[in-house]
Order: structure tokens, then C-alpha cells, then sequence
């Protein structure tokens, strides 16, 4: 790894988080995998060696407990969806050079080599445990089997991650009052002897490697609390049947956040041996020549590891990953991007009720697949929450795409076609060829800021440009007038076009194809790299076609339509279920209290006065609340469930004496109650005091 700006004389290996292979993919999901797909083309087109790699991840209670309730085998199950999205990525043009899944051999050989290298570096011990334990179906439970209380903030949370709350990691035996996801009922604790990864012993390898951490700013930023908080040994084998065996056992199978890193070495191995290693070979980029005595210092070797991922898995992947990677000989990450996550209408992504876009629909609605390539690629910062709405996809399209980047193409060759069957035979004026080139600058110094956003932006204002450029010199009224003005000009505007065909190739591959083959040009837009801006066009080719075409009003009408029927019908079958047997919801708590108890809790009206997101945070704001005898600091998990802008003057019901607690390094001093994964809060019906106590 250098470090240097790419392109660089390394290889490189861009990666996607692997899709969990038990259900479909909805555009959520693609944000990340096209925005993969388009920072490794873009690293292509600007000369940088690269490799895109992912896979799809098979192991896991999810897909377990699934194929249980399925009544087929895990591994048959977990297939048929890696096989789907197999299928399913090259529909948007997401081009893997390898997807493979972590239940293959290669995956298997490598993940016991590096577990056996932590075995042998003195970096893995048993330890008894709490694990929890259904008294009922007398099992224990590994960490997707149970739900209760985060330890760290007091939101709900799974056994593995706090993913109401905080967010952080869980270690099983952690989560607070267990509740068993089989039955219902409390679970137990019980003592049971796991391996664990002595991450801690890694922390001044771990803070250092943060330090030279390139990507998003969440992704750098975040795990230093978990840090600075002190880094807890990492439980590497749960009790379960489906997995990989744990080396030497024949009760616990490892992790499944063991093996899934490891089918990006994997994946990139299995690339490596289908092309040879004379184009790529794996060992150059994953494998570092040494590692030295300081802990806080980089191994040497290795290429550029780009990692793109949610941001969910922001821990596993800065904490975990490099750690193993370090103690099992490995070069760490040049880079981790964490995107967004991606809400609807305003509103989370509910699977349970069919609230999503999914991949398969907005395919059968007929729109070509760089309309959505070109939208979630370019529709806000990476790493911030985006709000799909098919009238925010219709501006955009018709807005950037049609009414910028394809106007100009069309206008342009157009005239070129019906003036000069071509290009004109002339040179490309100065001005435009240093526009293209600051375009070209633009571009590259996106790219090495893990920018995909700025990158697309850096083509439509070159597109821009050539619209002003082509208003301004009005070649229609030179040609009877000055015919060698209007060929230079329209050498430039079609000189502008070829470069737009190589700049927009990774956002929206079909359609710069389209453009390129307009052009005249010969062979695969996929081929160009950024040099190709600069080389002249063929003297001749056909009328040409517009890229684009609008989306009009009514069809988005069409659209929200449906999505609203489908939501409001799986929210009315949600409904029914609830009136029987209420699957979703909590069982109540067998333990009463008494009136005394209850007198105990100091619930009061309060107001909040003001709200501000807490920096690097996912889903945490710092809130002032007026409770009418003083104004309380509160943190809350409300990011991405409420419009900050909109809280302040909301009235809501604080638990006023909750010992205070130190949340993201910040003193929350009570409790906000809220109901729901929604985070509904909860008020008075009228009007009663900021302060009133709740009785």
C-alpha cells in the first residue's frame, strides 16, 4: 500500500460488504454495490490496476432460523438466493470480477489459516461465559436467537449489536434481561467455554492504523471512541450447527463475522487464478512482507484495499479486520467508504411491510438501470442518509441526465451530423481543451478524496459548460456567416461529447456506450481511459439518437400509487396478525412492580429547545430539554427517524431521575421516551406545564 494519489504502480482491490443471503435486494441495498461498481470503474478509467470483488455471505442464525422455518438445508437455502443475486447485479451493470460466497473451499482454506495464525501468535484463549439459554427449548441461544437491553445506552438491541441505540458491538452474554427469539419467554444465562480474539492486546496497532485510515469521515472517525472506551476481546465461536467448524471442535462453529472479511481475500484469490497472476495476482495485494516490532506502525507490502461498505458494519471492519489481518501477516486496508443509509418518502426501509423499492420492481417497471446507477451514485455525500422518492428520481433524471448531460450530447452531434457528416476538420480551441482537462483534474482529485459524488458532479458541469458554450457561440447563426467559426465550435462541442462518454462510463455504462458508438468510435467505451478525452474523434458517423428520455408527471403519480397500495396492504396484514397472536411485539414483562415502585419514577412534560446531530454518531442527537425547573442535556437515538430541524418546540416525556450516563462522550443527563422502531414520541394529549410531573 502507498498512500500515494491514484492512480498508483500498486494494484488495487475494491470491495462491497457481502449481501446476507437470505432475502431480496432492494435499491437500499444497491447504493453500496453501485457505488462500488462505479469507484472501481472510475479507478480503471483514470489507470489504476483493479480488481472488484465480492460475494455473498452463507453463514449466520439468520439464514440458519430461515431455513429451519423453510424446512430445507442452510447451505441449499443460502445458495439459491446467492445464485439470484448472481442474476441480479449485472441487471444494474454491476460488474463483478469475481463474486463468489463464503462457503466455498477457498474461503474455508484461507479463513483456517488465519484463525490458526492467531492460534499460533498467542492472540486467541477460552473463556466461560454467559450464554444465553431457552429453559423451554433447552439450547443455547446464539446472538441473533435474542433481543433485550444494551448494556452501554438502554435502547432494545439484538445479542450481537445494539442496532436500536448506540450501535455498538455485543459480546454474547452482554445484552441485558435476554429474551428468547424462539419462544418469547426470558432467557437464561448460562456458563459455557468460547474462543476470544484478544483484540485489546492490538490497540496501539488498531489507533495507529486509524491514523492512516483514508475514506469517508465516519469510517475514520468512529472507532476511535471504541478505543478510547477500551477495546474488549472478541468472542470468535458461537453455538451453532450452521458455519464453519472451529479448528479442532466439534461443538462450535466460528463466527460468522470470522469468515465473511475473509472472502475478500477469497474472492480476490479466485480472480487471481482465473486470469493468472501475470494480469493480477492476489498475493500482491493482500499479503505484507513484513510486519515490524512497533506495534503502531504499518507492515510493509501490500496494494490498495478499498473497502465499501454500510455503515453498520463500520466496527467490523476498522476494529476486527485490520487486527487480523496484522496478526495473520496481512496488509491492512488502504481505505473503508461507509455509505448512508437510505430512507423512503421520508420514512425508513421496512421489509416486514413491504416498504422498499425493490431491485426486481424498479426493473419491471421498465427504466433503463443508469438511471438509478446514475441517482444513487450521485444524490447527496456518501457516507449521508438518502431519501428516495420516485418525484426525486424524476427530477434528477430529467433535470442532470436528460436536460444537461443528454441535450448537450444530442444538440451537438446533431448539428455536427447535419453540418459536417461528423467531426469537423479542425483543431479543438484552447479554451475548451483546458476546460476538459480541469474536468479531467476534478475528477481524479474526487476520486482521491472516495468522493464518487464530486466525481459525477466534475462530468455534468463539463456538461454544463458545453451547453453554455454551445448557447453562447451559436453555431446555427455562423454557419452561412462564418463557416470556420462554426466547425471549430463544433469540433470543441463534439470533443466535449467524447470526453463526457469517459467520464460518465462508470455512472452510467450503457448509456456512455450509447454515446461512444454515436461518436463513430470503434471497440468499448469500458476500455478508454481518461487519455481518451483528449484524442480526436472519427471524422464521420451517424445521426445520432437521444440518450435520454423524460419521466413524465404522471408516471411518477402511477408509481407512488402503487407503492403506497402494496405498503398499506402489508401494513393492514401486519395488522390482522396483531390482532391475534401479536408475533412483532414484546412479550409482557412477568415481573410486576409495586405502586411504590412506580412512585419512584420522576417523569416530566418537557420541551425540547433545541436538537444538533453529535458528530460521527449514525443515529444519536444532543438535545436541550426544559422540564420547567431546569433544562436537561439529553442523548438520544432519534438521527434518521426525525427531521432535526422540526424538534425543537416538540413536547415530550422525560424520565427526569435516570442516573446520568456518558453516551458518544457526551453527558446525557435523562431519558426521552419514545415507542416503537419509529421512534414515536410519546406527549401529552393537551396542554399540560412544561415540568408537570407524570402520575
Amino acid at each position: 500500500m502507498s498512500h500515494e494519489e491514484f492512480p498508483t504502480e500498486e494494484p488495487a482491490v475494491v470491495t462491497c460488504g457481502l449481501p446476507y443471503a437470505n432475502g431480496d435486494l432492494h435499491i437500499g441495498h444497491l447504493r453500496t454495490y453501485v457505488g462500488g461498481d462505479v469507484f472501481s470503474r472510475a479507478l480503471e478509467t483514470i489507470g489504476q490496476q483493479t480488481a472488484f470483488v465480492s460475494g455473498s455471505d452463507m453463514h449466520g442464525t439468520p439464514i440458519a432460523v430461515q431455513a429451519i422455518e423453510d424446512g430445507v438445508d442452510p447451505e441449499e437455502f443460502a445458495l439459491e438466493w446467492h445464485e439470484q443475486y448472481e442474476e441480479t447485479f449485472p441487471k444494474f451493470a454491476v460488474e463483478f470480477d469475481n463474486f463468489g460466497h463464503t462457503h466455498d473451499d477457498t474461503n474455508r482454506e484461507l479463513t483456517y489459516e488465519i484463525v490458526e495464525a492467531l492460534e499460533a501468535e498467542g492472540y486467541v484463549h477460552e473463556e466461560e461465559i454467559k450464554v444465553a439459554w431457552d429453559p423451554t427449548e433447552k439450547q443455547p441461544l446464539p446472538d441473533r436467537y435474542v433481543t433485550g437491553t444494551c448494556p452501554y445506552c438502554g435502547e432494545t438491541a439484538r445479542g450481537d449489536e445494539c442496532d436500536e441505540g448506540c450501535g455498538r458491538h455485543l459480546e454474547p452474554g452482554e445484552i441485558e434481561d435476554p429474551v428468547s427469539t424462539i419462544t418469547g419467554n426470558p432467557a437464561e444465562y448460562r456458563d459455557r467455554t468460547h474462543k476470544f480474539f484478544e483484540v485489546s492486546e492490538l490497540a496501539d496497532y488498531l489507533s495507529g492504523f486509524l491514523d492512516r485510515l483514508e475514506g469517508t469521515s465516519n469510517a475514520t472517525n468512529q472507532p476511535r471512541q471504541w478505543i478510547e472506551d477500551g477495546l474488549q476481546d472478541w468472542c470468535i465461536t458461537r453455538d451453532l450447527d450452521w458455519g464453519f467448524d472451529y479448528p479442532g471442535s466439534d461443538d462450535l462453529v466460528l463466527y460468522v463475522w470470522v469468515d465473511a472479511p475473509i472472502e475478500y481475500v477469497a474472492s480476490t484469490k479466485q480472480y487471481s487464478e482465473r486470469v493468472g497472476a501475470d494480469t493480477y495476482d492476489w498475493e500482491d495485494v493482500w499479503k505484507a512482507d513484513s510486519t515490524p516490532a512497533d506495534d503502531s506502525e504499518p507492515a510493509s507490502g501490500g496494494g490498495e484495499i478499498v473497502h465499501i461498505i454500510g455503515r453498520d458494519i463500520i466496527q467490523h471492519h476498522t476494529i476486527f479486520w485490520p487486527a487480523m489481518l496484522r496478526v495473520a501477516g496481512y496488509a491492512e486496508p488502504r481505505s473503508v467508504m461507509a455509505s448512508g443509509f437510505m430512507t423512503l418518502n421520508g420514512k425508513g426501509f421496512s421489509t416486514s411491510r413491504n416498504r422498499a423499492v425493490w431491485a426486481r420492481e424498479y426493473l419491471e417497471e421498465g427504466f433503463h438501470e443508469d438511471l438509478l446507477r446514475y441517482y444513487l451514485a450521485t444524490n447527496g455525500g456518501f457516507q449521508q442518509d438518502v431519501d428516495f422518492s420516485w418525484s426525486k428520481f424524476r427530477e434528477r433524471v430529467n433535470g442532470e441526465l436528460v436536460g444537461t448531460v443528454g441535450n448537450f450530447a444530442y444538440r451537438s452531434l446533431l448539428f455536427a451530423y447535419r453540418n459536417f457528416e461528423g467531426t469537423p476538420e479542425t483543431d479543438v480551441s484552447e479554451e475548451v481543451e483546458e476546460r476538459i482537462a480541469e474536468a479531467v483534474e476534478e475528477y481524479r482529485a474526487a476520486l482521491n478524496d472516495y468522493s464518487i459524488r464530486e466525481a459525477g458532479q466534475a462530468a455534468v458541469d463539463l456538461a454544463g459548460f458545453g451547453n453554455e458554450y454551445i448557447q453562447t457561440n451559436e453555431p446555427w447563426n455562423l454557419t452561412d456567416d462564418d463557416p470556420d467559426r462554426a466547425a471549430v465550435v463544433i469540433r470543441d462541442c463534439v470533443q466535449i461529447a467524447k470526453a463526457l462518454a469517459v467520464l460518465f462510463e462508470p455512472f452510467t455504462p450503457g448509456k456512455a456506450q450509447d454515446l461512444w458508438e454515436q461518436l463513430g468510435e470503434d471497440g468499448s467505451v469500458h476500455d478508454a481511459t481518461i487519455d481518451a478525452v483528449h484524442e480526436s474523434p472519427p471524422g464521420a458517423f451517424d445521426e445520432p439518437e437521444e440518450l435520454f428520455e423524460k419521466i413524465e408527471e404522471d408516471r411518477v403519480a402511477e408509481l407512488n400509487e402503487k407503492l403506497q397500495e402494496r405498503v398499506a396492504e402489508a401494513t393492514d396484514d401486519e395488522s390482522d396478525a396483531e390482532e391475534g397472536d401479536s408475533p412483532d411485539l414484546e412479550p409482557l414483562a412477568e415481573e410486576r412492580i409495586g405502586f411504590e415502585q412506580f412512585q419512584d419514577v420522576d417523569m416530566r412534560v418537557g420541551r425540547i429547545e433545541s436538537a444538533e446531530v453529535i458528530e460521527d454518531s449514525d443515529d444519536l442527537l444532543k438535545l436541550t430539554v426544559d422540564i420547567g425547573i431546569e433544562t436537561r442535556q439529553v442523548v438520544a437515538g432519534l438521527q434518521g427517524l426525525h427531521d432535526v430541524a422540526d424538534l425543537p418546540g416538540t413536547r415530550v416525556v422525560l424520565l427526569a431521575n435516570m442516573e446520568k450516563a456518558t453516551i458518544f462522550g457526551i453527558e446525557s443527563n435523562g431519558m426521552v421516551l419514545a415507542a416503537g422502531e419509529d421512534a414515536d414520541l410519546l406527549t401529552t394529549h393537551a396542554d399540560a406545564p412544561v415540568g408537570t410531573k407524570i402520575k
